[in-house]
């Protein structure tokens, strides 16, 4: 892999977004930049996030199809690239070749002497100029000069302002070189240009944290000012929502329609309620049988309509709806007694006398239970007597 590139004397963070990159015959070693020693050392962020279209942010911009990922990898180095002239359009190409491969250090050069070209000829083209930056910027990131990557995204915006790409790689670079309060109003910036992007919503939730440590309670008013992006640079993608805003909407769906449901559930038993205060017991079913198409879980609303079927001489229904009541509460009173009942009326009394003696066992105190179950003892003496005599 090439291991030196052409570099403008003062190439680093401090040098101006415009100075004249690859002065001839300057040279400098790519890997061992002592200046640079704290950016390879500090923390490097996430960089695999999502762009839109499936576009990664390691990837160059402009770039080919998709390759092999082998060194050599065959693809059409002469295709026409922006406003370039065929030499530099190939330059660009080859070191976007480079870069898929792997090759970062040769591809840094391509994109070197294609931005020198471009300056040295006079073309005029801010959009390839910014790809050139934008692709050298990667380069740097990717063998961890962070100081330069920061330069390169810098020249890039200067040329297009709110180019997605090199506002993301100068936020991770930032990041790498712990200066967080400018990596975070990067990722802000990236993220009012596209909500979308992962890399940039992950990174603000981890960088904040650290900030807050950092900086304290006030740490927002430490912040650098964050630039408000014109409607125009805005991708608002409005056909292909993001997984995210999808999750949001699905979300708040759920809500809603969890509202009108309690909504609507709380109003038929109301209507339930007073419907059987009038003694119209077989509304009232209608009403409770709503309730449960909501609510099929209710306990209460089981043995409200075990009642009204009671009323009613139901007590095949009565007796069904006491069963799910009991299955939801073992132990509910009512369920209990309002199944003797529908024992009763089935001419079931040693089943009728059963469960009111189960109510009895729960609550002593149930008068009525004491009085259904010495007349069910007393039926159920009856049949037996009957029985005995048939």
């Amino acid at each position: 892999m090439g291991n030196s590139q052409k570099k403008a004397p003062g190439h680093g963070e401090g040098g101006g977004p415009h100075s004249q990159p690859g002065t001839p015959g300057h040279k400098r070693s790519h890997g061992n930049n002592t200046a640079n020693s704290k950016e390879v050392q500090g923390k490097s962020p996430a960089v695999n996030g999502t762009l839109p279209a499936g576009k990664s942010q390691d990837e160059p911009q402009g770039s080919g199809p998709a390759h092999s990922g082998t060194t050599g990898a065959s693809c059409n180095l002469d295709a026409p690239c922006g406003a370039l002239p065929p030499p530099l359009a190939r330059l660009k190409n080859e070191g976007n070749m480079l870069f898929k491969n792997g090759q970062f250090g040769d591809a840094l050069e391509k994109y070197t002497q294609a931005i020198d070209g471009c300056i040295e000829a006079g073309i005029d083209s801010p959009e390839d100029l910014c790809i050139l930056y934008s692709n050298r910027a990667a380069c740097y990131l990717k063998d961890g000069s962070s100081a330069d990557c920061i330069q390169d995204c810098t020249r890039a915006l200067e040329l297009r302002p709110f180019s997605l790409k090199p506002l993301l790689r100068r936020a991770m670079a930032y990041e790498t070189l712990e200066r967080y309060s400018k990596a975070y109003a990067d990722y802000k910036t990236v993220l009012q240009i596209d909500i979308s992007v992962q890399a940039a919503h992950d990174s603000v939730h981890r960088i904040t944290k650290m900030l807050i440590e950092q900086d304290g309670p006030d740490w927002r008013e430490k912040l650098p000012e964050i630039p408000k992006v014109p409607l125009s640079a805005q991708q608002h993608r409005k056909d292909e929502p993001s997984a995210e805003v999808l999750q949001a909407r699905a979300a708040r769906a759920e809500q809603e329609k969890a509202r009108k449901a309690e909504a609507r559930f709380t109003l038929l038993k109301q209507e339930g309620n007073d419907a059987v205060k009038n003694g119209q017991f077989q509304g009232a079913v209608d009403k409770y049988s709503e309730c449960l198409a909501i609510k099929p879980n209710e306990c209460a609303i089981y043995t409200n309509r075990a009642l009204c079927y009671l009323k009613l001489e139901g007590f095949a229904e009565a007796k069904q709806d006491c069963d799910s009541a009991l299955q939801i509460e073992p132990n509910n009173k009512k369920a209990f007694y309002r199944r003797a009942l529908a024992h009763k009326g089935l001419k079931d009394y040693l089943s009728a006398s059963t469960d009111l003696q189960e109510v009895l066992q729960l609550d002593l105190n149930v008068q009525e239970a004491e009085q259904e179950l010495e007349t069910v003892t007393s039926l159920l003496r009856e049949s037996l007597l009957a029985n005995s005599q048939g």
